[in-house]
């Protein structure tokens, strides 16, 4: 059961602390990395029949494959693909920066070119489910960004073949490359390349703990998103909420993962004991009860809080992935969250319409990064380059400036390449 606490009674430790797991998974991760840079397609082929348990002749899904999946698939749910993936793209589009150029004086010329990384690879997991949601949210501010070659890689199933959502969605989102693999040996190719896969600039999208390391130790070989850790909520709700919804979003979370948060910070007690109630109720009817129940159990927590405010700032110490304002007036609040992935404001905002379908990006900073990190964007997909441009005439104004700087630094070549053009 969800435990309770008062948030003047209790030791902040017990609600702040966040341990770093020691990594575990770290030196077999370099092993595969090594291998796969190694060997290529042969490595990756083992891995899959290792680890996805099929064996496959290829990696990479020909179009007949997606052609297939693509009339698997209810039209129904097309239908809710394509919706999502226009709002996803409204959203992002206003999210495009425009390059810009500056003249501050005579003869002087500055700017700054936005330019879209050539080649990024997405990874979208297998495993207990499977995520169109990511392929849509990670595909399309990368075609919007305008990358020329969009790379996925997602583990099939014992068949050999790839959940047909995830294709369609992959179709809807303009990505053009796919590839049967999953793991630490996926994040190896995209990053390395072998012989049918490309060498990618970058690599996003969320995974396991053995996605998370690799992703970890490729960074520098090529660009990487964030590090991802388990999924988290965090309700801030007052006594007006019905302890149905709010438990019905808690569970939202608690599902994906038995390392999953969910939190609930509230001002009223009998609002704390109802959600704590009705979370029992709703987890015997959940089909994915067991995996939330260990997530509600071992990480999950009420805080009760003396008002509102306190709340906020708990909200903000924690920095949720996905913090929910249930409240009567969301928007008094909104300027005084400092530190949240995505903010879900008033009571008919469920976390629910941002993995799916509102626009705004559901992959999120996590485990407190929101203190300094942000939602994926179309800005994951671009690179900034700047230039400039003197006359003689405006070189020979600041020459002598330029190299007093160099030389306080004790850098006198500087200084004469400043000075060698009077």
């Amino acid at each position: 059961m969800i435990r309770i606490y008062e948030y003047a009674q209790v030791d902040p430790a017990e609600i702040f602390q966040r341990e770093t797991p020691i990594s575990k998974v770290e030196a077999p991760v370099a092993a595969i990395l090594a291998d796969v840079k190694s060997r290529g397609d042969a490595a990756v082929l083992e891995y899959t029949a290792r680890f996805d348990g099929c064996a496959l002749d290829s990696l990479k899904v020909t179009d007949a494959e997606i052609e297939e999946a693509f009339n698997k698939v209810e039209p129904e749910f097309l239908e809710v693909l394509h919706k999502a993936a226009a709002n996803i793209r409204n959203f992002h589009s206003a999210q495009v920066r425009q390059s810009l150029v500056l003249t501050p004086s005579n003869g002087v010329v500055l700017g700054q070119r936005i330019t879209p990384i050539e080649r990024v690879g997405l990874y979208v997991p297998g495993g207990t489910a499977a995520y169109p949601s990511t392929v849509l949210m990670d595909a399309i501010p990368a075609k919007i960004a305008g990358c020329e070659m969009i790379v996925m890689a997602t583990p099939p199933g014992a068949d050999g073949k790839v959940n047909p959502a995830i294709l369609a969605a992959a179709k809807i989102a303009g990505v053009t490359d796919i590839f049967k693999m999953g793991g630490a040996q996926a994040v190896a190719a995209l990053a390395y390349g072998t012989e049918s896969v490309p060498k990618v600039d970058k690599i996003v999208g969320p995974g396991n703990a053995f996605v998370a390391e690799a992703k970890k130790q490729v960074f520098g070989t090529v660009a990487i998103d964030m590090i991802a850790g388990p999924s988290e909520i965090l309700v801030l709700a007052d006594g007006k909420s019905d302890p149905k919804a709010v438990a019905a979003d808690l569970l939202s979370q608690a599902e994906h993962d038995r390392s999953a948060t969910a939190v609930l910070v509230t001002e009223s007690m009998a609002l704390a004991k109802a959600v704590q109630e009705e979370l029992e109720v709703q987890l015997e009817a959940l089909p994915r009860r067991e995996i939330a129940r260990a997530s509600v159990d071992s990480n999950g927590m009420i805080i009760v809080a003396e008002n509102l405010n306190v709340g906020i700032d708990v909200a903000n110490k924690l920095a949720p992935e996905h913090l929910e304002l249930q409240v009567d007036d969301p928007f008094a609040y909104l300027d005084s969250i400092r530190n949240a992935g995505s903010v879900f404001l008033g009571r008919s905002c469920p976390e629910a319409l941002g993995d799916y379908f509102a626009g705004p990006n559901h992959t999120l900073p996590t485990s407190g990064t929101a203190r300094f990190s942000s939602p994926l964007s179309v800005d994951d997909f671009v690179k900034k380059s700047q230039f400039l441009y003197y006359t003689p005439e405006a070189l020979n104004a600041v020459a002598d400036d330029v190299a007093a700087f160099a030389r306080k630094e004790g850098l006198e070549a500087h200084a004469r390449s400043a000075l060698a053009r009077k």
